[in-house]
């Protein structure tokens, strides 16, 4: 798919490196990494983000029952490697009707989780109580990984948000019902450690989630 970079907190247009920066520029934002073009879901897709990604590309495996991949994105460049990343997958929802998820793993900073969360990035900040007891549990690369209700985004949504492998880890699901799949202590794998099973791995059409934070 063609496009160009973006800036990953607002989706705006950013400025390759050049004579008087040697990183990224949006106008807003500043010095960011650029958002890449969103990549259609396959397995060859995957695998080229995966190889580049100097984050987690997470996934839950196995995937629920009857659910589909469906597109990666990255920010980051040649240079530097995906500095976040975001896996979108749909099915059924837990209610009835589609459900979709967005997982994503960033470093502190890059705000592409809590443009997708649709809340003032670019991080969780005081949007998450993580003096309270957790929301959700997730098992990350084989831990227990608590996750924590996301407040102040649109109520279309359910967002979660907590740190595995010492990077953000974000879960934002569509519709907002849907949020009890998180409630499943799903398993997530990271991509760059997985073996010839994803091979296997079911793909549907591209998630709009994925193409238009909003």
């Amino acid at each position: 798919m063609r496009g160009e970079p973006s800036c990953p907190k607002c989706g705006g247009r950013v400025r390759a490196p050049g004579l008087f920066s040697d990183s990224w520029q949006c106008a807003v934002h500043g010095a960011v990494h650029p958002l890449q073009p969103v990549i259609p879901p396959s397995v060859e897709g995957l695998s080229v983000v995966a190889h580049r990604a100097r984050v987690p590309v997470w996934m839950p495996w196995p995937l629920p029952v009857g659910w589909l991949f469906t597109g990666v994105a990255s920010a980051g460049d040649d240079r530097s490697g995906g500095r976040a990343t975001a896996v979108a997958c749909s099915g059924p929802g837990p209610l009835g009707g589609i459900g979709e998820l967005l997982l994503i793993a960033e470093e502190l900073g890059v705000g592409l989780g809590a443009r997708y969360a649709g809340i003032d990035g670019p991080d969780p900040g005081s949007s998450i109580d993580v003096s309270a007891p957790p929301h959700a549990k997730v098992v990350a690369a084989g831990r227990p990984t608590p996750l924590w209700h996301v407040k102040g985004g649109p109520d279309d949504r359910a967002v979660f948000a907590g740190e595995a492998r010492g990077l953000w880890l974000w879960a934002i699901v569509w519709p907002e019902q849907s949020g009890l799949l998180m409630y499943d202590e799903l398993v997530l794998t990271d991509l760059r450690d997985a073996g010839a099973e994803v091979e296997l791995l079911p793909c549907g059409a591209l998630s709009p989630r994925i193409l238009g934070p909003a």
